[in-house]
């Protein structure tokens, strides 16, 4: 039976993300994808979409999809960043007493996916936000922003010496993307066009290797096939 997965994400480079490397991987295991930002906000009838301003308006825009599609073969699923998550978020306070990441993220799912409370939706929270992916290989950075090659290498040497691109902190100097567009400016301004083809450049099967949060829930994504 073909599946029907709707991501719920974050915003367009996410969204891209998706349609380019997600989409086509589940495609060839018969899992139809569909993909849309999260909804902020309707005014006068035009949606605006991108970005969690607190989880009561993404909660909405989850449940609305997930009453849209009451049929057995939709599944759902989300790619939020843990990076700036809202502190109205189901699991907040109980996720700070945790400081390994990997139990970070697990607390804030679960109280995600019972808050949720349908069987079909799979929830998943980015360590620690989109960027992470990039890191699993910066060299790829050099591919889209060619000029930027010292940059680029003190990026290689910072993340190796973590023993993950998922252990790369959330501070708000050091988040991923801060270090990335400290080391190559432009990518700031380019993010959701630039992004997901150097993750696409990286490919599916190494950031999966290198990501292991990241990995698990590809590995679940596959299993509804």
């Amino acid at each position: 039976m073909a599946v029907r997965l709707h991501f719920i994400v974050e915003g367009q480079t996410e969204e891209t993300f998706v349609n380019r490397t997600l989409g086509p991987h589940l495609g060839n295991l018969s899992i139809w994808v569909k993909a849309r930002s999260v909804m902020t906000s309707r005014r006068r009838g035009v949606e605006h979409r991108g970005g969690i301003v607190n989880y009561a308006k993404a909660k909405n825009d989850i449940n609305a999809w997930v009453m849209e599609d009451r049929n057995r073969d939709a599944r759902f699923t989300t790619m939020f960043d843990l990076y700036g998550l809202p502190p109205d978020f189901p699991g907040y306070e109980d996720a700070l007493k945790a400081s390994n990441p990997y139990d970070r993220v697990r607390v804030l799912e679960h109280a995600l996916e019972e808050d949720i409370s349908d069987p079909r939706f799979i929830p998943y929270l980015q360590l620690h936000e989109f960027e992470t992916l990039l890191l699993s290989d910066p060299r790829k950075l050099g591919l889209q922003f060619v000029d930027r090659s010292v940059g680029i290498r003190k990026l290689v040497k910072m993340a190796s010496g973590f023993e993950s691109p998922e252990h790369i902190n959330d501070g708000i100097d050091t988040a991923p993307s801060k270090r990335i567009t400290d080391a190559v400016p432009e990518y700031g301004g380019m993010k959701p066009s630039a992004g997901p083809i150097v993750a696409e450049k990286i490919g599916l099967s190494a950031l999966r290797s290198k990501c292991a949060h990241f990995g698990e829930w590809i590995g679940k994504l596959e299993g509804l096939a």
